[in-house]
């Protein structure tokens, strides 16, 4: 008979002292993560473009190792660089790579536009995953968290790229928990609008180039725009042991403008 799992139930997060990667730790929602992190005494490492990291550096306490997520052989040496600080084990991902382009009708789009939404968002995941996937089954009990978008559950104009592969990530999010179960929990998490990655113009969403979307606060529940501290906990969660018998599903953060 297995024994039974206990639950620190006063504790939402990954334990004191465990070691997580932050993939994309200098952008918005990135930097709020961190800073949950750090204020819960967890051992943090930040993966981003230098140039990212030199507009909004990591608090103290960070280790920041530079990488373009486009390019493996940087994948793999930043993720051999944090190995051999931890001693060649990781605790949690969570992974925040990704963007879009300018919008587009999916029948006008460039073809080189395309490949380069699809790299940032899913290669980039791919790569991060393969590459720290033997750190996370060395540690006993590792998670990834992948980010997603409400896009991928729902037509929007102009960005089918950006849903494309925000949907592609998450059905190689499932795949990686199925082949990785029980050692290593693979889920997503998908906000919706955030205050930070998106111009609010009359209460109404306007994406890149003026973009309309016409997700307004009077379309969600909630009735409001989440800010990136709003997606910290979900985050947070997910990668520690309170969520150990989740594994290959999507939280929604949307204020329930999503409901799949």
């Amino acid at each position: 008979m297995c024994a039974v799992r206990t639950y620190d139930y006063a504790r939402l997060g990954p334990p004191d002292g465990a070691k997580v990667v932050v993939a994309g730790g200098c952008g918005g929602i990135g930097s709020a993560i961190v800073a949950g992190c750090v204020a819960t005494n967890v051992e943090t490492y930040v993966l981003d473009m230098q140039a990212t990291y030199d507009a909004n550096p990591c608090p103290a306490g960070v280790t920041f190792v530079p990488m373009d997520a486009h390019e493996e052989d940087s994948v793999k040496g930043a993720i051999a660089t944090i190995a051999a600080k931890t001693g060649g084990t990781l605790d949690a991902m969570i992974n925040l790579v990704g963007a879009g382009n300018g919008p587009a009708p999916l029948t006008e789009l460039e073809a080189w536009s395309w490949d380069e939404v699809i790299s940032r968002n899913l290669r980039s995941a791919f790569l991060l995953c393969k590459h720290v996937m033997p750190l996370l089954h060395a540690s006993g009990d590792g998670a990834i968290v992948n980010t997603a978008s409400g896009v991928a559950y729902r037509g929007v104009k102009g960005v089918g790229s950006y849903a494309a592969a925000k949907g592609g990530l998450i059905s190689m999010t499932k795949t990686l928990a199925v082949e990785n179960a029980p050692t290593v929990r693979c889920n997503v998490i998908a906000p919706g609008g955030v205050t930070n990655k998106v111009k609010i113009v009359d209460g109404e969403v306007i994406g890149p180039h003026g973009l309309r979307t016409g997700v307004t606060t009077a379309t969600i529940p909630l009735g409001r725009f989440a800010d990136p501290e709003d997606i910290v906990p979900a985050a947070l969660f997910l990668a520690g042991p309170a969520s150990a018998y989740m594994t290959a599903q999507v939280l929604q953060l949307s204020g329930g403008l999503v409901q799949p």
